[in-house]
């Protein structure tokens, strides 16, 4: 119930707009990226970290930093655009912040970005999966994948209208999370255009079989778990009670959407674009 009003609330007092974050009431805005600067240049490299040739999950892109693949549109948004090359080769972007936070003890925490999709139809997006997310910190620090947490706030395959949120954790296989696919939920989308992808960490329960993590669509809960669900505190602590840091990137091929196809178009149609990622704690 506290859910549902907490993002009629949010939905209510937001001002919004395509280019800076919102204000919301109740809520102070701790770190925000608005992606400003020249039309074709790339991200700010004191805020974000251009991953290249990094290669998970049968992926066929190779990541890289040109500004073919990542560039600021100077509209105060950054475009991440998937290309094939003549020789069928694909290409793309994967960028990770500096910033790292911790979902504060006692209180709410908010992550959230406003993103939209290129235009290209359904029929060819063929392995496209463009996704917002949230990984700990400590796998820079050596620890393995899933152990470290992992927090999908937003992910779609294949240009499909449903947007997934997903938690990893623990071991894989099998463990607290059940991996490799973890626990998540689905929702709908209305279309490719611009919408608001949240996640809310409550931490002000007496226990930490209490506390949740909670997925909003344009404001609207989708999607919920808590600690007890996860059932072990350690594993818990590493999606509710450590250091992690954002990620956007668009992924061609891999296990979930599969490969792409003769149809698979490339380019701005096949896009994921960014208006703002923040970071608010309750006030």
């Amino acid at each position: 119930m506290f859910a549902k009003f907490l993002a009629s609330a949010l939905v209510a007092a937001a001002t919004v707009s395509a280019e800076s974050a919102p204000t919301y009431s109740g809520w102070r805005n701790v770190w925000t990226e608005t992606f400003s600067g020249t039309a074709g240049s790339l991200v700010n490299t004191g805020n974000w970290n251009i991953i290249t040739g990094l290669k998970v999950n049968n992926e066929v892109q190779t990541y890289t930093n040109s500004n073919q693949n990542l560039q600021l549109s100077g509209g105060n948004t950054v475009q991440i655009v998937p290309r094939k090359d003549s020789s069928g080769a694909w290409t793309s972007a994967r960028i990770e912040s500096t910033y790292t936070f911790t979902p504060t003890a006692g209180s709410q925490t908010l992550a959230e970005a406003k993103i939209r999709f290129g235009d290209n139809a359904q029929a060819n997006k063929q392995g496209i999966w463009p996704a917002f997310w949230l990984l700990g910190d400590s796998v820079r620090h050596g620890t393995i994948w899933p152990a470290c947490g992992e927090i999908d706030v937003m992910e779609t395959v294949n240009g499909i209208l449903t947007g997934h949120g997903t938690v990893h954790c623990d071991v894989n296989p099998g463990g607290a999370c059940g991996e490799p696919n973890g626990i998540g939920g689905p929702v709908s989308l209305s279309d490719d255009s611009w919408h608001t992808w949240r996640a809310v960490w409550d931490r002000r329960a007496s226990s930490w079989t209490g506390e949740s993590i909670t997925w909003y669509l344009d404001g609207n809960q989708f999607f919920q778990v808590t600690g007890s669900r996860v059932g072990v505190q350690s594993v818990w602590n590493t999606l509710a009670g450590s250091p992690i840091y954002f990620i956007l990137n668009v992924a061609v091929g891999g296990d979930w959407p599969g490969p792409p196809n003769s149809a698979t178009l490339d380019g701005f149609g096949s896009m994921m674009e960014v208006a703002y990622v923040a970071h608010y704690v309750s006030s």
